[in-house]
């Protein structure tokens, strides 16, 4: 591998999203895979020129700071082929969690194909919101009276272990936004609300690796 790989891991997965959406807006890098570990981890991997890799690192670095998603990062310069072996992993499907632990993009109609020679990212003309709470009935109730205030759609579920659940939203902006407010009013009780988010105009490289 000739190029630069870095590596954001955070606590929780809307903190690792919501800073890969930052990293892809602020330098021309490209996302390689996601990887979930056991214990409420989330690295995201990837590549580019050094210089554009270490400042999409660092910008993602601080946005999950600040969303308290307890975040180390690296970048290493042309990683060693056989190092590489161990880094890259696998798709892997965790039957205990019933979903991969390892993704790799996936381009849909809103994020077409990300040519390896692509030098800018677009985003997508809606939102995407997040709920991610210790606990199911918690995010349950949450998503539902999400639903009920604003038009929105669920388009996917991600578990990380240790009761960590996240929907994903999606909407015009003013409805996610409308819907992540009145969600997140519900878990007080019921569970630990673990993050509350709202990505206008996702990038690419977000859209690639949304749940299902």
């Amino acid at each position: 591998m000739k190029q630069a790989l870095g590596m954001l891991e955070t606590t929780g997965f809307t903190p690792a999203m919501v800073a890969l959406d930052t990293m892809d807006k602020t330098a021309t890098i490209r996302v390689v895979q996601a990887e979930i570990n056991d214990f409420l981890g989330v690295i995201i991997k990837l590549k580019g020129p050094v210089d554009a890799v270490k400042a999409a690192i660092d910008a993602g670095h601080h946005i999950a700071e600040l969303m308290r998603g307890k975040p180390v990062s690296s970048v290493i310069n042309r990683p060693d082929e056989e190092a590489w072996k161990a880094i890259k992993s696998d798709i892997e499907y965790n039957p205990l969690i019933q979903q991969n632990v390892v993704t790799v993009p996936q381009w849909t109609a809103e994020s077409p194909d990300k040519s390896e020679d692509m030098t800018v990212s677009s985003s997508a003309s809606f939102a995407l919101g997040f709920i991610e709470t210790q606990g199911f009935t918690a995010v349950f109730e949450a998503i539902d009276n999400a639903c009920k205030a604003a038009n929105v759609e669920v388009i996917g579920k991600e578990k990380l272990g240790g009761g960590y659940v996240t929907v994903v939203i999606k909407g015009d902006v003013a409805a996610v936004n409308a819907a992540i407010e009145a969600g997140q009013s519900k878990v007080e009780g019921l569970g630990n609300l673990i993050a509350a988010h709202v990505i206008a105009r996702p990038s690419e490289s977000v859209l690639s690796l949304l749940p299902k």
